[in-house]
C-alpha cells in the first residue's frame, strides 16, 4: 500500500513564527496542491495556510490513522548546548560515589557535577525538579540482560534521551589495607558484579553476598572495618574509601561492555554529519505477521536495527506520562523496543516510522541522540 503521507521533522527558520514540530508532508488541499500540517508541542496547531487565512482546521483534513498518537513524534523543543568537557553540568545517578555508573557519567562529561541517588527514579525526579540537567542510567549489559525497570521509567517519565555511553567497567577486588585475598571470608558486591567475575571468586572460595551497588558495598567495608570482607567495585571506589586494590580486570570477560543512557528534559537536535541512532517503543494489534510488517519498514529502507526486545505486558498496567505529564494506565499485550541506526533528520528514518505508525497502536520516540563510536 502506498504511503499517503510522511513523517519528516521541520525545525522553522529564524525569521518565521511558526512553531517548530512534525511536518507532514503529502497532504494536499482541495485542489491538489501539496500542504503542511505543524504539530508544536505534541498539539495540533492547524496547517500553515490556516494560519494565513485565518481559517480553522477541521478533523477532516487528515485521516485519523495518521493523528494517532501525534505526541509520541519527536519534537525539538529547545537546543541544549552544553560544553564538552561537561563543565558546570549536574548529572544524577544511582548509586553511591566511586560507582560504575558514575565512572560512565565522568566518561561523557569529564568536569560534570555527579549527583548520587538512592533509586533510578529519584534520578529521573532530580532532573524532573531541575536539580540536575541530565540523568544517566545503565539499560543492557553485554553478558546480562536488559534492565526492564528502566525501560518502564522510559515511560513513565517525560524525559529525552540525548545520549548514550558505551562503558567497560574494570572490575576490581578490594578490601581494607594490609588484608590480603587470602584472609577473606566473603565478597559484597552488586550480583550483576559477582555473576561476572565468578571464575576468579570461585578460586578463591569466598562467599557472595549481594549488594545493590558496588560502590555502596565499598563504603559499607571501610565504614565498619570488615576485614574478612572484600569487595568487587571500582578503582576509584578504592581511591574514595581507603581501600587496596587486590587484583586487576577479574571479569571473566575482558571486553564486558555495559551500555549507558543519558536523559534530558529536552531532546537534541537530530543531525546527519555524524553517526545518530534513533530509540523507539511501540505496541501493535496481535496477528500473525504483524511484527514482520513492524520490521519490514526498516528493512525496506535499509535501516540496521541495533537491538530489539519484547516485553510481554497482558493484564498488568503500565503508567505512560504525555507531553503534558499527565500520567495514565494503559494496557498493552506486548511492548517492543528497538534501537536503529539513523537519524530523525534522516528521510528514511522519517518515511520508516510515518509507515510505522498506520499499523502501530502505540509508538513512541524515546530518543534520537549521536551514537557512542569510542570504543
Amino acid at each position: 500500500m502506498a504511503l499517503k503521507c510522511v513523517a519528516v521533522m521541520g525545525w522553522p527558520d529564524s525569521g518565521r513564527s511558526i512553531a517548530s514540530g512534525v511536518v507532514f508532508h503529502g497532504v494536499r488541499n482541495s485542489n491538489g496542491e501539496p500542504r503542511k500540517i505543524f504539530v508544536s508541542l505534541g498539539r495540533f496547531s492547524g496547517p500553515a495556510d490556516n494560519q494565513k487565512t485565518g481559517k480553522s482546521s477541521t478533523g477532516n483534513d487528515v485521516p485519523g490513522k495518521l493523528c494517532r498518537n501525534l505526541v509520541s513524534l519527536p519534537k525539538p523543543l529547545t537546543i541544549s548546548v552544553t560544553p564538552n568537557d561537561g563543565t558546570k553540568v549536574r548529572i544524577s545517578f544511582k548509586g553511591s560515589p566511586g560507582s560504575f555508573t558514575e565512572d560512565a557519567a565522568l566518561k561523557a562529561y569529564p568536569n560534570c557535577e555527579t549527583i548520587p541517588c538512592d533509586e533510578f527514579e529519584e534520578a529521573f525526579k532530580a532532573v524532573e525538579s531541575w536539580l540536575a540537567e541530565k540523568a544517566i542510567l545503565p539499560i543492557e549489559n553485554s553478558s546480562g540482560e536488559s534492565i526492564h525497570h528502566n525501560y518502564d521509567l522510559l515511560l513513565r517519565h517525560r524525559l529525552h534521551i540525548v545520549g548514550e555511553v558505551q562503558f567497560v567497567a574494570n572490575f576490581c577486588p578490594l578490601a581494607l589495607p594490609g588484608i590480603r585475598e587470602e584472609k577473606l571470608k566473603c565478597v559484597l558486591s552488586h550480583p550483576q558484579a559477582l555473576a561476572s567475575s565468578d571464575i576468579v571468586l570461585t578460586q578463591l572460595g569466598v562467599a557472595r553476598e549481594n549488594i545493590d551497588d558496588t560502590a555502596g558495598a565499598a563504603q559499607y567495608v571501610a565504614s565498619n572495618g570488615l576485614r574478612d570482607a572484600g569487595v568487587v567495585a571500582s578503582a576509584r571506589a578504592a581511591e574514595i574509601y581507603g581501600l587496596n586494590i587486590l587484583a586487576d580486570r577479574i571479569q571473566d570477560d575482558p571486553d564486558n561492555i555495559t551500555r549507558f543512557l543519558v536523559l534530558a528534559r529536552d531532546p537534541i537536535m537530530p543531525r546527519t554529519d555524524k553517526p545518530f541512532k534513533t530509540s523507539i517503543v511501540f505496541t501493535l494489534d496481535e496477528g500473525p505477521g504483524v511484527l514482520t510488517k513492524a520490521l519490514a519498514v526498516f528493512a525496506l529502507r535499509e535501516i540496521n536495527l541495533t537491538k530489539i526486545e519484547s516485553r510481554p505486558q497482558k493484564m498488568r498496567a503500565l503508567r505512560v506520562v504525555d507531553d503534558s505529564n499527565t500520567g495514565r494506565a494503559k494496557y498493552f499485550d506486548y511492548l517492543f523496543y528497538i534501537d536503529f541506526e539513523a537519524s530523525m533528520a534522516d528521510p528514511r528514518a522519517q518515511n520508516a516510522l510515518g509507515h510505522l505508525q498506520e499499523f502501530a497502536t502505540f509508538l513512541r520516540i524515546l530518543g534520537c541522540y549521536p551514537m557512542d563510536t569510542s570504543l
